[in-house]
């Protein structure tokens, strides 16, 4: 009996392992990422994208592809996760299959949990299992969604920095004599991050589609839900024939933002100096009652 406990118990624990490390996977070193940006600059030669796809195994593209049509098949859009995806550069129908596989693990995990300790011996109602197998189930299911938002705000966030320096460099080019296209096409080449590789690639599709750079530029803010190129998309729209116009536009765009960024980062030092101080406070407080607390034994022996 003992022995199948810790082969239970050992299971259970290979298991969470697995999971902890699928839903947090390892950062890669300074050395590897270091060899990525070298592997980069000799391939800068050919156009090569920055954007990274994931990669989806075909049994998860395949559950994908049944997830997905089950989502239209009631109307079910998710045109905020889909934004986040594809400013993330992942798969629609690999990020529903992780969903249902990590909903399925959850469900799974509150069953092996109750017959291990039943194999320890102890009394367990088989109604609670079931209960929190449907609640770690749901969590579970919740989890990519709640991974999905924080680091497509990330992304976004870097993409607002990147769209304010584009702008300033249209501006530039501007006034060096160029017209709206050109000045839009000789910025966005200057950049070598991603951000700039996804305004690149988006103005290098409208020539070949037939639209105009502004209306790409909407069309990829539309994509990755950013307000910021669906409003330039607007304005050089309505000044597009006027240089002097779109030079002031743009400036004043790019000013904006750039104050808009400096509140934010100020806004967050400020939190995290106020959360710095709360925990000064509690290490303050264990402190005192560390210092105290003989003297109050003592006081109450007595």
């Amino acid at each position: 009996m003992m022995t199948l406990a810790l082969l239970a118990g050992a299971l259970i624990g290979l298991g969470l392992f697995t999971l902890s490390r699928a839903l947090f996977p390892a950062r890669p070193g300074l050395a590897a990422r270091l060899s990525a940006t070298d592997g980069l600059r000799r391939e800068s030669a050919v156009s090569v994208s920055v954007i990274t796809r994931e990669e989806v195994s075909p049994f998860k593209q395949r559950l994908g592809e049944s997830l997905g049509r089950f989502y239209a098949a009631r109307g079910w859009e998710m045109r905020s996760q889909r934004a986040d995806l594809a400013l993330l550069g992942r798969s629609w129908d690999g990020f529903l299959a992780t969903k249902c596989l990590l909903a399925a693990a959850g469900l799974l995990a509150a069953p092996l949990v109750a017959g291990w300790i039943s194999l320890m011996g102890w009394g367990v109602n088989l109604v609670v299992p079931v209960w929190t197998a449907l609640l770690v189930a749901l969590v579970f299911f919740l989890l990519p969604d709640l991974q999905l938002k924080r680091d497509a705000a990330a992304r976004r966030r870097d993409f607002r920095h990147a769209v304010g320096a584009f702008l300033d460099l249209v501006s530039m080019n501007l006034a060096g004599g160029r017209g709206v296209p050109e000045a839009l096409m000789m910025a966005s080449s200057v950049g070598e991050g991603w951000a700039m590789a996804r305004v690149r690639d988006a103005l290098a599709s409208a020539r070949i589609v037939g639209i105009t750079p502004w209306q790409a530029l909407g069309q990829l803010g539309e994509e990755v839900d950013l307000d910021e190129l669906r409003d330039l998309s607007s304005a050089l729209g309505l000044v597009a024939e006027d240089g002097a116009k779109v030079r002031q536009s743009l400036a004043a765009r790019a000013e904006t933002m750039r104050r808009r960024e400096l509140a934010e980062i100020e806004g967050q030092a400020g939190e995290r100096s106020q959360s710095m101080l709360v925990a000064q406070l509690l290490l303050c407080a264990g402190f005192l009652i560390f210092l105290s607390f003989p003297a109050a034994m003592k006081m109450l022996g007595s």
